[in-house]
């Protein structure tokens, strides 16, 4: 297992207000692997995000869905540097442009 590993299922979650994954959306800001111990640390896209715990849920299901081998998975947030739309992969941009999104 490797970070791209762990970036590419984390590809499946999604933020539930905007239609993009939150690898795409420039929410992960970090990945520890050590043993079997992986550690996620995400930003959100408002430190008052009203679904920050769903997301985390969401985060944690995904990752222990992907990797079952691993005893333990955990996820923390980081808002030490606000999330903005310069955040956003050029494929998330493209993604949301389509959608009449003005990004």
């Amino acid at each position: 297992m490797t970070e791209i590993d762990v970036i590419n299922a984390l590809k499946d979650v999604y933020d539930p207000e905007i239609p993009l994954n939150i690898v795409d959306l420039g929410l992960v800001k970090k990945i520890e692997l050590e043993d079997k111990k992986l550690k996620v640390t995400i930003t959100l896209t408002t430190p008052q995000c009203p679904l920050e715990k769903y997301i985390l849920r969401t985060v944690i299901k995904t990752l222990h869905k992907h990797f079952p081998q691993l005893d333990e998975i955990s996820v923390d947030t980081d808002f030490s540097t606000p999330w903005n739309t310069e955040n956003i992969s050029q494929e998330g941009k493209e993604k949301l442009r389509k959608l009449g999104w003005n990004i």
